[in-house]
């Protein structure tokens, strides 16, 4: 689950809940209450997860294990 996903990546970041959260902007209930389960980041605070831990959105949503998204294949 996403709570799962954002307490791994943000431990793996060697960040507090505090530290996320004044990142982002927000309490550090809010980040405790994503990380539990109660509640869910809105879209505006999940892309900032993203941009933050470099990861994709479907990482954290768990549609993927990939961190990011493979675009080798792509042509310039």
């Amino acid at each position: 689950m996403i709570c799962e996903r954002i307490r791994e990546t943000r431990e793996r970041n060697g960040l507090t809940q505090a530290a996320l959260a004044k990142k982002l902007g927000v309490t550090r209930s809010a980040v405790n209450s994503w990380e539990i389960g109660i509640s869910a980041p809105s879209v505006q605070y999940l892309i900032e997860l993203c941009k933050l831990f470099k990861v994709s959105a479907d990482y954290l949503l768990e549609l993927s294990s990939n961190e990011t998204v493979d675009i080798s294949f792509l042509d310039d």
